[in-house]
């Protein structure tokens, strides 16, 4: 096999979930429905909260963030995979793959970062209601915003600088159905050590901090609940946070199966096929989670769907 440095390779071959061509309408229609049903739950997100100025508080406006992040994620994604199933094709070029990593590492640590920051105001809402207003003034929600969009956009492009560097065989094929970084790193045919060790160092620190800030904020938000002595401000106060929790717990639940299942199993196929999880589903729940729990953004939604069929 020719070995070749970036500038030589033209494509990569992308081998997707299943190899089974009897599968390909099956995951096609599945993940265009998947695809559809999680941009129109986000979007109806982003404009019921733009729509409605009940909803104009810092809980929501994190949460249109975190729907357009999931929007974008998914649209990074889905659309080249559906692409490839219909037209029977693995290939994406050098540098759509480039690409399609760097946005993928963008909107995951957006996603990230943001629910973070949503942990912080939930805590500051229950644990601190007096001073919610005064602490979560618009400033400082515009400020934490912006510093976790620009983060979200220069770490990565870290990341994508250091994989320029490095050579790939010529006919690479990535056993993944998306260009995730560490697949792209084992396909190379260069040392990438120093790349591990730069995503080893970016993960301890984009992703040890925001989860302990997470612990942090729910365990004081628990123990302010449980002293909590009616039960009527108990379920209002969890009530607050439970979409979020849930979410949460998606967000790294299946972040971290994807994790072991790459880890302790030698069969890339599985990871991708554990990938779907957090890449295609979460972004999809998401809108459910929060609308279902949540009678603000219920009654939000109804304002604005009923005003849309007003209209026409």
């Amino acid at each position: 096999m020719d070995v070749g440095n970036q500038t030589g390779v033209l494509e990569f071959l992308l081998l997707g979930l299943s190899e089974d061509s009897e599968l390909h309408p099956l995951l096609f229609w599945l993940f265009l429905s998947m695809y559809l049903v999680s941009v129109l739950g986000n979007l109806l997100i982003i404009l019921a909260v733009t729509s409605n100025s009940h909803l104009h508080t810092p809980m929501y406006f994190f949460l249109s963030h975190l729907s357009f992040s999931d929007i974008c994620f998914n649209s990074i994604i889905v659309p080249k995979m559906l692409v490839n199933i219909w037209t029977a094709s693995k290939a994406i070029t050098y540098a759509g793959c480039i690409t399609q990593m760097y946005f993928c590492l963008v909107f995951s640590c957006l996603d990230n970062l943001l629910l973070t920051v949503m942990a912080y105001d939930r805590f500051v809402a229950i644990c601190h209601p007096l001073r919610y207003r005064i602490m979560m003034d618009p400033q400082l929600c515009d400020l934490l915003v912006l510093v976790s969009w620009s983060a979200s956009f220069l770490v990565p492009l870290l990341h994508s600088l250091m994989v320029l560097h490095l050579s790939f065989c010529s006919h690479t094929e990535i056993p993944h159905f998306f260009c995730e970084l560490t697949e792209v790193l084992k396909s190379a045919c260069s040392d990438a050590f120093i790349n591990y060790l730069a995503l080893f160092s970016v993960t301890v620190l984009l992703g040890i901090p925001p989860l302990t800030g997470i612990l942090f904020s729910y365990s004081k938000i628990i123990s302010s609940i449980l002293k909590m002595s009616s039960l009527e401000r108990k379920y209002k106060a969890f009530s607050t946070c439970g979409s979020h929790l849930m979410v949460i717990s998606l967000y790294y639940g299946t972040g971290f199966g994807v994790y072991l299942s790459s880890a302790f199993s030698s069969s890339s196929s599985k990871g991708a096929v554990a990938s779907v999880m957090y890449t295609v589903v979460t972004p999809m729940l998401n809108p459910f989670i929060y609308s279902l729990r949540n009678r603000d953004m219920q009654g939000a939604l109804r304002k604005f769907v009923s005003r849309s069929f007003f209209l026409l």
